[in-house]
């Protein structure tokens, strides 16, 4: 099956979590039809806007960083992000991810039930 990128479902979130300014959100598969996660999707924050902190039991999210710079807040601290790092949250644990950069910051964003 192919999904065409003009059939990609988008939308916009306004202080997703929490977090400053608008995500825009285009998801690569319906909800739906994953049957062993929630969401798979390929998010964009302008600067300054970030997805703000929340918390994943039962599930593990995974960032894949395509490009720009960021902030990740994590359990242990802030770290920075760029082009081609993983950012991996489970196990009960929180993050939040802010665009520190002046270019849009784009990543593909996986969350997985645990099982």
């Amino acid at each position: 099956m192919i999904l065409k990128a003009d059939n990609l479902k988008k939308e916009l979130k306004n202080g997703m979590r929490g977090g400053a300014g608008t995500a825009e959100i285009m998801h690569l598969e319906h909800p739906d039809r994953l049957s062993n996660g929630r969401l798979f999707a390929q998010i964009t924050l302008p600067p300054g806007a970030g997805i703000g902190p929340h918390i994943h039991e039962g599930e593990t999210e995974y960032y894949h960083i395509i490009s720009g710079t960021g902030i990740v807040e994590e359990q242990d601290g802030s770290k920075e992000v760029s082009a081609g790092d993983v950012v991996i949250t489970g196990g009960g644990d929180s993050h939040s991810i802010e665009n520190t950069g002046s270019s849009p910051l784009v990543f593909t964003a996986l969350i997985l039930f645990d099982q």
